[in-house]
């Protein structure tokens, strides 16, 4: 690669982003993650062997890579904690090869347990969240009252903003969800204990990724989830809690917008959705069960089964738009494999009016019948292909169909879950 990469889901998330940054870090010095919690799950199969990370960014397994968590992600200090444990038993190296920002915003206990509540008092109209705490924990950071990291590092300082924190938090457990308080005494020592292994950590990650940029050394920024569950341009209320377009890199992590020279966007051979939301291409039974099998659709993170249906060009488009991807990837092809018949959604049919661009309206979204467009399928296995000339000639045109409806080349294409299982036709 000729300069640094922003790594983007194009879709809602799941699209194999861990698998695509792990066999790009060989061309970068370093690895930064900057948006989201450990509700992301990012799997990694290397000679067979799954990792399933959720904090840690995704080229940690490759020794000579620094990895770097920046101050858009809200941490779980237990989470990162046993994630670490976890990672060296495997024997791999941390010590010296992962900074964590000491601005990031923490999560709390009392995140989780609002979380949890908020979900189950909505009943039928549930976002379908982790249960993780991220979003109260976004919302805290929002609301000035975060505890930070370095916030840990000093007893009397932490005790004074939980004292505050708990106020706030224990009145609206106690008096609006009829919920249990939390002692601000278990919550501070708990808390200190956690975040005295990590102290060696912190760091301030925005200056040595700047120094670092400076000496010329190249970095790629791995984002959590998909375009389409931004805050902002997702398929709001049912989204996650930060910017996971290549946009939130420049806040998440304190570096400028100029020194991201390429964006590349991961989008599944199909569409996948975890959770509650609209989901216009979605296929239920039939087909979609037949994706949901071979694709081992299961959330890497919660182990939800995933909704599945046909590839939407009408919300890849936005998410190229909004991005401004550069080049695309693209992954589980091989789950296409033996069908006769693929379809794509090509527009949306909206009370008799055939829309050929993504409703910002939930209601409109919620309202949209796919249009679909029939392409030719193909009978050959492309598992674990990594020569493009090798696909089936269907499935060649079914990459440049893509393309040319997108208007961006398709750089990557993963033939299979191994890192080896991957097609990379330029360097993005």
């Amino acid at each position: 690669m000729n300069g640094n990469l922003v790594v983007v889901g194009a879709q809602w998330g799941d699209e194999g982003k861990g698998k695509i940054v792990d066999r790009l870090t060989e061309n970068v010095d370093g690895v930064v993650r900057f948006q989201g919690g450990h509700n992301a799950g990012h799997t990694l199969v290397i000679n067979g062997d799954k990792t399933v990370l959720h904090l840690i960014p995704s080229g940690i397994l490759r020794d000579e890579v620094g990895c770097y968590i920046a101050n858009g992600v809200v941490l779980s200090l237990s989470a990162l904690i046993e994630e670490i444990d976890l990672l060296e038993k495997m024997g791999v190296s941390i010590e010296g090869r992962l900074k964590i920002s000491n601005i990031c915003p923490l999560i709390m206990p009392y995140h989780i347990a609002l979380d949890n509540v908020r979900e189950k008092k909505k009943n039928k109209n549930k976002i379908g969240t982790t249960g993780r705490g991220i979003g109260p924990a976004y919302e805290d950071k929002v609301a000035r009252r975060a505890i930070r990291l370095n916030d840990t590092f000093n007893a009397s300082v932490l005790e004074d903003k939980l004292r505050d924190i708990l106020d706030f938090h224990n009145f609206v457990l106690k008096n609006y969800f009829n919920g249990n308080e939390f002692d601000l005494r278990e919550v501070h020592e708990k808390t200190l204990s956690l975040a005295e292994v990590l102290q060696p950590l912190a760091t301030d990650v925005s200056r040595l990724i700047d120094d670092e940029l400076k000496k010329g050394k190249k970095f790629l920024f791995e984002g959590a989830q998909g375009a389409l569950l931004d805050i902002d341009h997702g398929t709001y209320p049912f989204v996650t809690s930060s910017n996971c377009v290549a946009g939130g890199v420049s806040a998440g992590v304190g570096v400028s917008p100029l020194h991201l020279e390429s964006i590349l966007g991961i989008t599944k051979a199909y569409c996948t959705r975890v959770g509650s939301g609209p989901f216009p291409s979605e296929l239920k039974g039939g087909v979609g069960s037949i994706l949901a099998d071979r694709g081992n659709e299961y959330g890497a993170t919660t182990g939800r089964a995933r909704r599945c249906g046909w590839l939407d060009i009408v919300a890849l488009k936005k998410s190229i738009r909004i991005n401004g991807i550069t080049s695309l990837c693209l992954t589980k092809i091989d789950v296409l494999d033996g069908m006769e018949r693929i379809q794509v959604c090509i527009g949306y049919n909206i009370d008799g009016r055939r829309f050929k661009h993504f409703p910002n309206n939930e209601i409109e979204l919620s309202n949209c019948k796919p249009i679909f467009k029939e392409l030719l399928g193909w009978r050959e296995s492309t598992q674990g292909i990594t020569k493009y000339d090798k696909l089936p000639k269907n499935a060649k045109d079914f990459i440049k169909y893509l393309e040319e409806e997108c208007e961006v080349p398709v750089h990557v294409v993963s033939t299979g879950p191994d890192r080896e299982h991957t097609i990379v036709r330029k360097l993005p």
